[in-house]
């Protein structure tokens, strides 16, 4: 027969929300991410991004600069 506190301490961290495995990577790999994390790599941004580039170059055609008065 067993105690119930023994069970209940084998399940004790199963439930716990913040725990969160720990991964080791090299001071190298976390350096390139860091760097990487600077830039823009998302396709679907990217084409965004492209495409108010092209709205405003056209929206520049239109642009007066001087006085009308």
């Amino acid at each position: 027969m067993t105690d119930d506190r023994s069970v209940d301490a084998t399940y004790e961290s199963e439930g716990q929300k913040d725990y969160t495995p720990m991964v080791s990577i090299s001071l190298k790999e976390y350096d390139k991410l860091k760097e990487r994390n600077k830039y823009i790599t998302d396709r679907d941004l990217i084409g965004c991004i492209d495409k108010i580039e092209e709205l405003v170059r056209a929206l520049r055609k239109h642009i007066v600069r001087g006085d009308f008065e």
